[in-house]
């Protein structure tokens, strides 16, 4: 459900500059169009006296219009946005919240049908087990967007839904914080899928995704239950294609039964025979026919609709399956320059602060200031400069002496 950006590419700033200065021109329509708002909120059950109490001194954040066309879901060679998002580190994490949430866990798995694992992977995956919740205030950005940008009409109804949270004082206002988009809490609901389907976990009567771990967890089991979860049904598994297999029939919404891709010679790529029965599977290849190969099923579809990209649900499918006590993908990645894990990113990041570079907090995030100093190893090595953090540049810096 959230929209990262650690991944944001020095040349979206700069297409987007235009843009953040036509907005910044016209910042002085904003209170007129929340002042529009008005209506809309009442209709919705919010005063105006709340109104005008949530939204006094509010003003635009521009900068969240340079945000708004960009996801690494769509963006980010998939080698490298699961190679940090599926790490050996957030694999053990998750074994530990898992140990730690399990009577909570286990009262949403009997309530909602839904495994411990998915629920513990999409709370790594969104906040990292509640690190990362993101520190954008959810009024002022969904606010902006609401009356800037593209898609007014879809922003205005998320800033209608943060009044009523804010309203209703499930989320105090200073807590309610998260993405530039209006992703917030444990395991970042959109607001109008809190109140939809945020749930009250810890039984004190408040649905709480921000401070409350067992709220989060069983919102995040119901949301999957209401998009139709199977329990005891595997997302899918890895395979491995025949010789020359005819890819025209891959694509995750082309689902064929079982028997059909057993019959082409399809086979699990852990040795398992595929199951049996009427079952239906779509063959996805995101990285091609040379690359790893994945039949999935309706569970998989249900975690793509928390975040509808298919990278983001095959990290989260994988990382259950590793928590649970499941293998690395069985065929490498096609590329020879795989993807840097988190550990080896603060690695990368520190050598390049050991070569003067302003990289900032040492967190494994690529951002821009890490990007900017990847590039100018780049050249300096000569590589082709295009700022990505891999296992070649890695290796080169750790055989180069720093300049003393």
């Amino acid at each position: 459900m959230s929209m990262n950006v650690g991944w944001l590419a020095l040349p979206l700033a700069l297409s987007a500059s235009a843009t953040l200065a036509q907005g910044a021109a016209q910042g002085d329509r904003f209170p007129a169009c929340l002042a529009g708002l008005r209506a809309d909120a009442a209709a919705r059950g919010v005063s105006g006296a709340s109104f005008d109490r949530l939204t006094a001194g509010l003003v635009p954040d521009m900068s969240v219009l340079e945000l708004l066309d960009y996801q690494p879901e769509f963006r980010t060679p998939i080698w490298d946005y699961l190679a940090g998002l599926v790490d050996d580190e957030r694999v053990a994490d998750g074994l530990a919240m898992r140990e730690k949430w399990a009577a909570t866990l286990a009262a949403a798995a009997e309530r909602y049908q839904v495994d411990p694992e998915t629920v513990v992977a999409v709370w790594g995956v969104e906040s990292n087990f509640g690190r990362t919740l993101g520190k954008r205030p959810l009024l002022t950005s969904l606010g902006t967007l609401s009356c800037y940008g593209r898609r007014q009409a879809y922003f205005r109804g998320e800033f209608l839904s943060t009044l009523k949270i804010l309203d209703s004082g499930d989320i105090a206002a200073d807590r309610l914080v998260g993405s530039w988009a209006g992703a917030f809490g444990q395991t970042q609901f959109m607001p109008s899928t809190f109140l939809r389907l945020a749930v009250d976990g810890d039984g004190d009567g408040r649905r709480d995704l921000v401070d409350s771990v067992p709220d989060a967890l069983a919102s995040t089991a119901n949301f999957l239950h209401r998009a139709g979860w199977r329990k005891g049904e595997p997302w899918g598994f890895e395979v491995i294609l025949p010789a020359g297999f005819e890819t025209s029939a891959a694509g995750r919404g082309n689902k064929r039964p079982l028997s059909y891709w057993a019959g082409r010679g399809v086979r699990r790529a852990d040795g398992q025979p595929l199951p049996a029965g009427d079952t239906t599977a779509g063959l996805l290849l995101p990285a091609g026919p040379r690359g790893p190969a994945f039949l999935v099923m309706r569970n998989f579809d249900v975690i793509y609709g928390y975040n509808a990209a298919e990278s983001y649900a095959l990290a989260i499918a994988h990382l259950a399956d590793r928590i649970g006590g499941g293998k690395p993908f069985v065929t490498p990645w096609p590329t020879d320059d795989p993807g840097l894990s988190r550990r080896e990113r603060r690695e990368l990041q520190t050598l390049l602060a050991s070569r003067g570079h302003p990289v900032g907090e040492i967190d494994g995030i690529i951002g821009a200031s890490t990007r900017q100093a990847i590039q100018a190893e780049q050249r300096r090595l000569g590589m082709v400069a295009d700022g990505r953090a891999g296992q070649k540049l890695l290796a080169a810096l750790r055989a180069a002496p720093a300049d003393r």
